[in-house]
């Protein structure tokens, strides 16, 4: 409109314009031989011109463009009044979670290696030999037993076993006299056999002493048999002397592995009894072991030799670093999580069993899912939502499925693009279908 009316006033003042030399022309001399009477305006006739031609232009802003950008600041004014009776919501485009599947848990570390000190001998304690918070080697001597009674029992099994050993030699000179007797009982039954073949000897005399040789033939097959016997009491005698030596050595208590010693049951003087009383507890702290219950939608993301960086209260700024040594390779349906275990170094045993710590097995992510803030979620009966900006700058109200909870974010399973304007947080005037002034959650700028 406003190039219209400049444009039409341009045309007036060229007409005008023409309009005057026009008249100027007409004032010449109509005869040829007559000398043109030249026109010389005076200085306040060209002043007057151009004061007329400057009132023109006045004349020409003033009635074009001034209703013009009076026209605009009301267009203005209509569209700012209209904007300001929409809602004005900030908006936000939706994007994907970082490459690296974030899985931070928490952990309890204990020993890799960790056993109960037993006596094997009954008696009193005579000396103890270590305490808490010592390191031992496999094989040093913790503990000493008094065992007196321990004594007295291989006196007794030593007495056992030559006593054993004496009826062995009993039963093997009745086995010798057996042998003779029954081959003078063959001898003789041999003899009277040939003087009853010459008819020298009854034939009654015969049968009486061959009963006799075979009489002798079975006392030396029972000697035989007592003799072995024998010989497997001296034998047990022998192992009953041997197992109790084996227990007197057990009074010298020893540990089984090189480790710490965490905790110390008894002291001098008490009363310990064979497999009941503890004496210590011993755990190898050179490499701990860490577990964590891993959540269903992170199982897959946990293998064994990943890296595992820990991190505990008591070394704040200080990491550790680990390994996945092994899963149970199975979710426990109560929790629905997977025990991972994590090996840790811990050569300058700073760590110490029982120690809480937080697990980070963050790894590479191959699909990484959506991502939006968790006050852009609406939930509703029929599911979740969010706020989904058209184009046109209106809302629709789109259901999506929730993956997990960050706590101030959200994982978006399905539902939503990537890249897509949403509502960063949804109130009552984000209805479906309504108009709004989205606002830049990042800038502010509409």
């Amino acid at each position: 409109m406003r190039h219209d009316h400049s444009g039409t006033t341009e045309q007036q003042l060229r007409r005008e314009v023409e309009e005057l030399r026009r008249q100027l022309g007409m004032r010449r001399p109509a005869h040829a031989g007559v000398p043109p009477i030249r026109w010389h305006p005076s200085p306040t006739t060209i002043s007057a011109l151009l004061l007329g031609f400057l009132i023109l232009l006045v004349t020409a802003f003033v009635a074009g463009y001034l209703p013009l950008q009076k026209r605009e600041a009301t267009l203005r004014a209509e569209a700012q009044a209209q904007d300001g009776a929409l809602p004005h919501l900030q908006v936000m485009r939706v994007g994907r979670l970082a490459d690296r599947n974030e899985i931070k848990l928490p952990g309890t570390m204990q020993a890799v290696t960790e056993a109960p000190i037993l006596a094997r001998a009954d008696g009193y304690l005579r000396r103890r030999l270590v305490d808490i918070g010592d390191h031992v080697r496999m094989g040093q001597v913790v503990a000493e037993i008094d065992a007196p009674e321990l004594d007295q029992q291989v006196h007794q099994a030593e007495a056992a076993v030559e006593q054993a050993q004496a009826a062995t030699e009993q039963a093997q000179a009745s086995l010798e006299q057996g042998k003779a007797n029954r081959e003078l009982a063959r001898i003789t039954s041999q003899r009277l056999k040939i003087l009853a073949d010459r008819g020298i000897s009854s034939q009654q005399d015969t049968d009486q002493y061959q009963a006799q040789f075979a009489a002798q033939d079975a006392n030396v097959q029972a000697l035989e048999k007592a003799v072995v016997a024998q010989r497997g009491n001296a034998s047990a005698a022998r192992a009953n002397l041997a197992r109790l030596h084996e227990v007197q050595g057990y009074r010298l208590v020893k540990a089984p592995f090189d480790g710490v010693i965490t905790l110390r049951n008894v002291d001098v003087g008490a009363l310990v009894s064979t497999g009941n009383t503890m004496l210590y507890r011993i755990a190898q702290t050179r490499t701990l072991r860490t577990y964590v219950n891993v959540p269903q939608v992170s199982a897959n993301s946990v293998h064994v030799g990943q890296a595992a960086t820990l991190t505990v209260s008591n070394f704040p700024g200080r990491t550790f670093r680990g390994n996945v040594t092994r899963t149970a390779n199975a979710l426990d349906p109560a929790s629905r999580t997977m025990l991972v275990e994590v090996g840790v170094p811990n050569a300058d045993g700073a760590l110490i069993p029982g120690t809480y710590a937080e697990v980070d097995l963050s790894g590479a992510q191959d699909n990484p899912p959506l991502i939006v803030p968790a006050a852009a979620i609406i939930f509703r009966t029929d599911g979740a939502q969010v706020a989904v900006v058209q184009p046109d700058n209106t809302v629709h109200l789109q259901r999506v499925a929730v993956g997990r909870d960050y706590g101030d974010r959200v994982e978006i399973l399905q539902g939503l693009a990537d890249g897509a304007m949403i509502v960063a947080v949804p109130g009552d005037a984000a209805r479906e279908g309504a108009k709004i002034v989205p606002v830049n959650r990042d800038t502010g700028q509409k």
